[in-house]
């Protein structure tokens, strides 16, 4: 799908920015079909400033810039949807997004759903397994296995809670959640499940 900027008389279309590591969209800016090329040739957001009336990149001043991971353009060719990495806050006033919730004290969430794109990779490992993957030959030892790893990785996140060394209880937290969510795969469990279990809990 390509973008078509005829259909708006100032040949113009809205662009919504979004974080591609937490979901959350950070703003909305225009563009024309000049700022559209600058964008895709520098891999770094350009919008055309309405009230400046010229071009204009994110973080031009503020060295907040937005960078472009994917440009996706809707069913109607006539508006965009552009996933990209902030280097700061993306809001002017020095909020992380444009919208409401920072005004509540919301700020942009963490980068969960980085979990939804593991989930991802790991279930590619188990369908199109490879000698030289790690994750396969989990898969390959079978439910015991990998559930013995998890209660392994739980032991050893344990014992480094009760030390005072950040970095390597956070490397066992990351060991232990990857593999529980190779379990969650071996047993064709997604996390969203897992969710909707919290969730029904916090709702009580």
């Amino acid at each position: 799908m390509t973008i078509d900027f005829t259909k708006s008389p100032d040949g113009l279309v809205p662009a919504v920015v979004q974080d591609d590591q937490t979901g959350k969209v950070l703003m909305l800016g225009y563009m024309n079909a000049e700022a559209y090329e600058k964008t895709q040739a520098e891999g770094i957001v350009t919008f055309f400033s309405r009230s400046k009336q010229r071009l204009w990149t994110k973080g031009e001043t503020s060295s907040n810039f937005l960078h472009v991971r994917e440009l996706l353009v809707d069913c109607d060719g006539d508006t965009l949807l552009i996933k990209a990495t902030p280097d700061g806050p993306t809001c002017h006033t020095g909020a992380d997004t444009c919208f409401a919730e920072v005004n509540r004290g919301r700020a942009n969430p963490g980068r969960g759903q980085f979990l939804n794109y593991l989930q991802g990779i790991i279930h590619d490992r188990k369908v199109n397994p490879s000698d030289q993957s790690y994750t396969a030959s989990l898969f390959k030892k079978g439910v015991n296995k990998i559930a013995q790893k998890v209660g392994e990785e739980a032991v050893e996140l344990v014992i480094e809670a009760k030390d005072n060394n950040d970095d390597l209880f956070r490397g066992e937290a990351a060991d232990l959640l990857f593999h529980y969510l190779v379990l969650l795969e071996e047993k064709n469990i997604d996390l969203d499940e897992i969710i909707d279990v919290l969730q029904q809990r916090h709702a009580k």
